[in-house]
């Protein structure tokens, strides 16, 4: 748009620019960047915790993008911008580092009024985070019931339920600044040989159990406790030593 204004004999000109309107301004700012689609895999994550924690994390710092979980497959498919995916992937991967992986011996000495009868050593392989189960003994049947069939043969079926009697070792393992935080429990059961009060059929379980938390340092055992064994003047000794397999 052109002004023109006479003044004094001389013709004043004024030329006015028009500017692009502020909503065409707000449009071009707000314009969308379209969304991609990435399917991280996490290959550390053993198991549904950390999977749960990583997802998480996603969720809170990138609250605007999108995800969906599949945990049987340890996949996480991520929807946002390129940006989002960059950071998504950046967080991800120092999340799902690799956990250490340590060998727990426990050591069982059996001792008879102070003399060492034996010594067994029992070697489990835990991943920093995990539980790692051992049992070594036998299965011990129960009669839990009974009822009649119509089979002359056989006209009372006997309803079985069977026990575990020997060794059994739980270790769950946990990374610490000054080495690594062990949780235990070690069972020892055995049948004695007087029968229940209940029934001819029922045995009587002696068990015997020691469970607790330590702290390690990698390398140098510790002794964990003893453990006697029912029925008998011998108990054992238990220590155990964790080391870094890698």
């Amino acid at each position: 748009m052109r002004i023109f204004r006479e003044t004094s004999g001389f013709v004043l000109s004024i030329a006015l620019t028009a500017s692009a309107s502020p909503q065409s301004a707000v449009a071009q700012d707000t314009k969308e960047v379209p969304n991609e689609v990435r399917t991280f895999n996490l290959a550390n994550t053993l198991d549904t915790n950390d999977f749960n924690d990583v997802q998480t994390a996603l969720r809170q710092v990138l609250p605007r993008a999108r995800l969906y979980a599949l945990p049987t497959e340890k996949k996480i498919v991520f929807s946002g911008s390129p940006g989002e995916i960059a950071a998504a992937q950046k967080l991800i991967t120092e999340l799902d580092q690799p956990k250490k992986l340590y060998r727990v011996t426990y050591t069982i000495t059996d001792l008879d009024s102070g003399k060492r009868i034996g010594t067994q050593h029992f070697a489990l392989i835990l991943v920093a985070g995990g539980k790692t189960d051992l049992k070594q003994g036998s299965r011990v049947p129960v009669a839990t019931g009974s009822f009649d069939t119509d089979n002359a043969m056989h006209p009372t079926n006997t309803q079985v339920q069977y026990l575990d009697v020997g060794l059994e070792i739980e270790a769950r393992l946990e990374g610490a600044e000054d080495g690594v935080k062990l949780s235990s429990k070690i069972i020892q059961s055995s049948v004695a040989e007087e029968h229940s009060s209940v029934g001819l059929q029922d045995p009587v379980i002696r068990q015997t159990a020691l469970e607790g938390s330590t702290s390690l340092t990698p390398g140098k055992p510790l002794i964990l406790g003893s453990i006697d064994i029912p029925g008998s003047t011998r108990h054992q000794d238990v220590d155990v030593v964790a080391e870094l397999v890698k």
